[in-house]
């Protein structure tokens, strides 16, 4: 892709939604404001997710035993993401690890 081409696909998404993935497991999902040379990205009305923490996986593996629901084989658990409003926000480019396009 030349440099005009690779203009006119960053200005395609300016004010999309973005998830970006970070090297810390965060993740964080905003509209896409700019970007520079160093892979610096500008999200605006974004929200930060976090991975739920061990302890919180482990109350939630044993509630579910508690109730009786442990036994089976093919049982799942399900912890949701602990999420905030970050707002406009500057993630590093060198601790980008995947964009997704909403």
């Amino acid at each position: 892709m030349d440099h005009d081409q690779s203009v006119q696909y960053l200005e395609r998404l300016l004010g999309r939604t973005l998830r970006i993935h970070t090297t810390d497991t965060r993740m964080f999902v905003g509209l896409f404001k700019c970007t520079d040379a160093d892979r610096n990205v500008i999200l605006a009305n974004s929200f930060e997710y976090r991975m739920p923490t061990t302890s919180a996986v482990q109350a939630a593996a044993d509630k579910k035993e508690s109730w009786g629901e442990g036994s089976e084989a093919k049982s799942t658990l399900k912890v949701n993401m602990t999420h905030r409003l970050i707002g406009l926000i500057v993630i590093p480019g060198r601790h980008i690890t995947k964009i997704e396009l909403e």
